[in-house]
């Protein structure tokens, strides 16, 4: 079908596709989800739990539990795992499994900033860093004042290096600044890993172009709607859009020059993939996108387990459980809250 992988493939990938695999298994079901959401503490929460995979990160935790106890602990298994297996990894397998890492890295140059930005401590930040984006200059981000110091005395010895080029300015940091960076960062480095994956071609290249399309389009649509009544303008605004992706290059200049929420819907259903997502809510209306996007991705997820010989199962499986500990964290917060009603609202389920 794809060449000859599957001749290849397991010399050096097949130990931790099997590996990646047997994780995948231990993914909670539905079952597991509609035990948690009938606990009434988080201590139950708890006991759910110690019979999954989590059970030993969590089995020394003393009562009172607090959520980012329980948000933390799962996200130090999936670290726990990355790590493994990226020390048995082979090149180009280990370049794939760093770039998927660097999302967290941006999403922590941003906190750091903005935190710093806000007068904030900066080691209060560094603890609310996740785990998978740390490097070793991070703490010094607090120093810079614009872009290009930001660049020069950190990022230029980091793996964001080559996407800060774009947006490297003279400008004072601010909200707006931060969130442009933010963005352009993100269409830098999406565009580079879509190259690299097609680099590697067969499967890999076939599922993860449809991977990173599909975040590259809900990108789009985010920025669309978040800049609807901003002070950025629409060549701005189209600057910000990734290279690529199902709505690239029409959509994207439709997207651009959308003024409200169901000009966007408008555009969105001229594609028969995302026109499902944006059935499910009603006019005018974008709270239960977030959640439609997150199912919709889910849904493609999964998936790229159906396929063999390929590294797309990776990516799979690091998404499928960050969408995991996103789940365990809405509801331990709903729990603790005494907000039970809502459990259901953010819960996307996986099997």
């Amino acid at each position: 079908m794809y060449g000859f992988e599957a001749l290849t493939f397991n010399i050096h990938g097949g130990y931790l596709e099997a590996i990646v695999r047997g994780h995948r298994s231990g993914l909670l079901t539905v079952a597991d989800y509609n035990n948690l959401c009938q606990c009434e503490t988080l201590d139950d929460i708890k006991m759910h739990l110690s019979a999954t995979e989590y059970g030993p990160y969590l089995q020394n935790e003393p009562s009172p539990l607090h959520t980012t106890i329980i948000v933390e602990k799962c996200t130090l298994k999936l670290v726990d795992e990355y790590k493994h297996m990226l020390c048995q990894a082979t090149e180009p397998l280990s370049t794939f499994l760093e770039y998927i890492t660097y999302g967290h890295m941006i999403d922590n140059v941003v906190l750091i900033v903005t935190g710093t930005l806000h007068e904030r401590d900066v080691q209060e930040l560094l603890e609310k860093c996740h785990p998978l984006g740390m490097f070793d200059s991070i703490a010094t981000l607090a120093v810079a004042q614009n872009m290009r110091e930001l660049y020069r005395l950190v990022l230029v010895d980091t793996p964001l290096a080559p996407y800060f080029s774009e947006c490297i300015t003279s400008e004072d940091l601010d909200d707006m600044n931060i969130e442009i960076m933010r963005n352009t960062l993100y269409k830098a480095y999406l565009e580079d890993f879509y190259k690299f994956c097609q680099k590697l071609g067969g499967a890999t290249a076939e599922i993860m172009s449809d991977l990173l399309a599909f975040e590259a389009d809900r990108r789009a649509v985010n920025i669309t709607i978040n800049s609807i009544g901003t002070e950025l303008t629409r060549d701005d605004r189209r600057k910000l859009y990734s290279n690529f992706g199902l709505l690239y290059p029409y959509g994207h200049e439709e997207l651009a020059v959308c003024e409200d929420i169901d000009q966007v819907r408008a555009v969105m259903e001229k594609y028969p993939p995302y026109q499902s997502i944006f059935a499910k809510m009603s006019y005018g209306e974008s709270q239960m996108l977030d959640k439609a996007f997150y199912e919709e991705e889910v849904k493609r997820l999964c998936l790229a387990f159906e396929q063999q010989f390929h590294y797309a199962v990776f990516f799979a499986y690091m998404r499928l459980r960050e969408q995991e500990i996103r789940n365990l964290m809405w509801i331990s917060e709903c729990v603790a809250q005494n907000q039970k009603s809502r459990i259901h609202d953010s819960v996307v389920y996986m099997f």
